[in-house]
């Protein structure tokens, strides 16, 4: 498939805030903040002109993982199913979504039905997952999970692609054409090999800025071309001067300050940008998203 972003263009998107609750990144406002608090920001992200809102994806968060990862993460298509009803253009991205827990057909009818309730909006993000007690926990050895998935990335194209898979048929079918788009995340090799031969871009997961270029590099001698969607999660950034401690590396500022600084990602050859902010409320957060979408996106295209 073509890229979804279009040439020149510079795409935007964020993680939403709530739907997962990961002590390592969550803000401390999110904790006590549900659905109203979710749905404000996807609205804000919309109205802002954002290319797409992600809610990325656990089922089973082991006990032992608990106190770094938090217990709470919302389905991430039952959420996306939600929030498209209160959305009108963003696009609806899984970032990333653990295909080894589902059956590909089971995956292709929600993606597929999601799809047509969204009219045409969504962006499969798939990875091969790391928590082998989750991975016991929903009855999937965790050995070999990388060749599996490249089998179930097959089967999810196919039906995706075509209604009728092995003489049964999946349906409702997605409004897209041939399909919706998969992009593969990771950051190690194999992801990028992977996302370079068997999706239609990669969405690296936190991969710094000085370690993208040996990536790059990877991925399109890899696909043996430069075409693709690809992807950075950015440093923090906060519009204008935050008047209280972000206490974390930020890049706040005006909003010519902050367009260079996320140019430094393109001029590697990224084409979209998932950008967060520090905040201390929903209303900051969509506050923040309001005013980038206002000041900074217009400079980055």
């Amino acid at each position: 498939m073509p890229p979804i972003v279009q040439p020149g263009q510079v795409a935007v998107g964020i993680q939403l805030p709530v739907q997962a609750q990961s002590h390592y990144f969550v803000e401390p406002w999110e904790l006590e903040a549900g659905p109203a608090e979710l749905a404000a920001v996807a609205v804000a992200a919309d109205r802002a002109g954002f290319f797409y809102v992600a809610v990325c994806d656990h089922v089973a968060i082991p006990r032992s993982r608990a106190a770094g990862m938090g217990t709470i993460w919302y389905d991430p298509v039952a959420t996306l199913s939600w929030l498209a009803a209160q959305t009108t253009h963003t696009r609806l991205l899984t970032s990333v979504y653990n295909l080894l827990y589902r059956s590909a057909l089971v995956a292709a009818k929600s993606f597929a039905t999601l799809d047509l309730l969204s009219a045409g909006r969504v962006i499969i993000g798939v990875g091969a997952g790391h928590l082998e007690e989750e991975f016991e926990a929903v009855g999937v050895t965790f050995a070999g999970r990388g060749s599996r998935l490249d089998a179930a990335l097959g089967q999810l194209d196919e039906a995706l692609s075509e209604e009728w898979v092995n003489e049964v048929a999946v349906a409702p079918r997605p409004i897209q054409r041939p399909r919706p788009p998969i992009w593969i995340g990771g950051s190690a090799p194999p992801a990028v090999r992977r996302a370079a031969r068997l999706a239609d871009g990669w969405l690296p997961q936190g991969t710094p800025r000085e370690q993208m270029p040996a990536l790059l590099e990877l991925y399109r001698t890899t696909r043996g071309d430069r075409s693709g969607d690809i992807g950075a999660i950015t440093e923090w950034l906060y519009v204008g001067t935050p008047t209280w401690d972000v206490d974390r590396g930020c890049t706040s500022g005006s909003a010519d300050r902050i367009a260079a600084a996320l140019r430094r990602w393109t001029e590697l050859g990224v084409n979209h940008l998932q950008v967060r902010f520090p905040s201390r409320s929903a209303e900051e957060l969509c506050a923040q998203v309001s005013e980038f979408g206002r000041d900074v996106l217009p400079l980055l295209s």
